[in-house]
């Protein structure tokens, strides 16, 4: 049966990129999406130029009102809180052959032949006393930034808590807006298995040496002292019983993926709405994307979930792909990237050990500048060819390596340390290939 309109939930990358595959793709059907947020935006820039006020949120927005009206994109400024089976309510994962419904908040229904669940994730709650306190500042969409923003000025005192990529974003952020910043990490460094040990170290340092107090420790609870009328200080027990007193604290400690929706309709849920290689769900009529979605490989292999803005981009044209049932595109090694203190970072593939390998102490390839200072770090899998890639402020670097490990191009560790070799160079296959 030809498709003729699909519903989207949820308006972020993942969920407009399928909006916008679709029509490029020749859809000609019913396009609704439901984002309670409005216009659809990119999150990135939340921690970084929104946070900074030198982006507005009209130029973060993926298009104006405008796009949505020529491209027909029916846009509903509400929540999703059911989908079911329009012929006798039952969830829709009962039958893939009834037309599902999604049921909203103020009591609307849009009914569609193909539902996307682009629901993203929510900000993880730090797991102590306290942790649950509205106060306890979260950065996840427009308005925890707006937020956060306002409450932020010359000489205000913030504990960051997660040295995460968004943590770390945040916090050079905060710095940079006049914040006295204090920044709690347990791990010593955080972020090795994205970019490895020695980048890690060393991005890590910038915190401490831009006047950022950097603390290795694990909050044990969080506390009002006093009224907001009053401006209660926010306390921060250490586990070590240290207390930090601020005015407020930031916590950046990764998501949990929005799936409530989906456990409602019967779909397998694991760390994530379970998707095969094409983003349908367990129920045919229904596909996921984005950070709430996990990939089960074709051999079987549960993916962990990748929650980078690429990824989300590309699973959003997978399933846009798939609903027209037209050819699955393909993706590249994953990719992600960072700022912080005016540097920029970037990663492809992975610089974590593979979980099979008997080796506990892989053995990474640095690229050093001539000050010193690390470059590039690099890790080769047992056949010589590479796994993973992270550099700063390197992006042909990362090109290059992207290409290398797409092709599958065997390179020698010596060539990858030594910063007179181009890479762009070893990402030439060999002529006898």
């Amino acid at each position: 049966m030809a498709v003729g309109s699909v519903a989207i939930v949820g308006g972020g990358v993942a969920g407009f990129t399928v909006a916008q595959e679709l029509r490029s793709r020749g859809f000609d059907g019913e396009i609704t999406m439901l984002e309670p947020g409005g216009l659809p935006y990119d999150r990135p820039p939340l921690s970084k130029d929104y946070l900074l006020g030198t982006k507005t949120l009209e130029q973060i927005q993926f298009q104006p009102r405008e796009w949505f009206v020529e491209n027909r994109v029916k846009l509903i400024e509400d929540s999703a809180v059911a989908v079911e089976d329009s012929a006798d309510d039952a969830p829709a994962a009962v039958s893939g052959n009834a037309k599902p419904t999604v049921r909203l908040s103020n009591g609307d229904a849009v009914a569609a032949d193909r539902i996307v669940l682009a629901t993203g994730g929510a900000a993880r709650k730090l797991p102590v006393p306290g942790g649950e306190l509205p106060e306890v500042l979260e950065l996840r969409t427009r308005a925890d930034a707006d937020r956060l923003r306002d409450s932020v000025g010359e000489g205000t005192r913030i504990v960051v808590v997660g040295a995460g990529l968004i943590g770390a974003e945040a916090a050079s952020t905060l710095l940079a807006l006049g914040a006295d910043v204090t920044l709690v990490e347990p791990a010593q460094p955080p972020l090795v298995p994205a970019v490895g040990p020695v980048l890690a170290e060393y991005l890590h340092a910038m915190h401490a040496e831009r006047g950022i107090d950097v603390i290795h420790a694990a909050p044990a609870r969080i506390e009002l002292d006093g009224t907001e009328l009053d401006g209660a200080e926010r306390v921060v027990t250490l586990t070590d019983g240290t207390q930090l007193r601020a005015d407020q604290v930031l916590v950046g400690i990764g998501i949990n993926p929005n799936t409530a929706l989906a456990e409602a309709m019967g779909l397998e849920v694991n760390d994530g709405v379970v998707v095969d290689e094409r983003q349908q769900t367990s129920n045919p009529v229904v596909f996921a994307v984005g950070d709430a979605a996990r990939v089960r490989t074709a051999d079987g292999e549960l993916l962990p979930r990748a929650e980078h803005w690429e990824n989300a981009m590309h699973s959003g044209a997978r399933a846009a792909a798939a609903i027209l049932g037209q050819d699955i595109p393909q993706q590249g090694a994953p990719w992600f990237w960072s700022d912080r203190h005016g540097v920029h970072v970037e990663g492809v593939g992975s610089l974590a050990p593979r979980r099979e390998s008997t080796d506990s102490t892989p053995e990474y390839i640095h690229r050093f500048n001539e000050d010193g200072t690390p470059q590039a770090t690099f890790l080769l899998n047992p056949d010589g060819t590479m796994a993973g890639c992270a550099a700063v402020d390197g992006g042909m670097t990362v090109r290059a390596a992207r290409r290398i490990i797409d092709q599958g191009i065997v390179v020698p560790a010596d060539a990858l340390a030594d910063p007179s070799v181009p890479l762009r160079r070893l990402a030439r296959p060999p002529r006898n290939a």
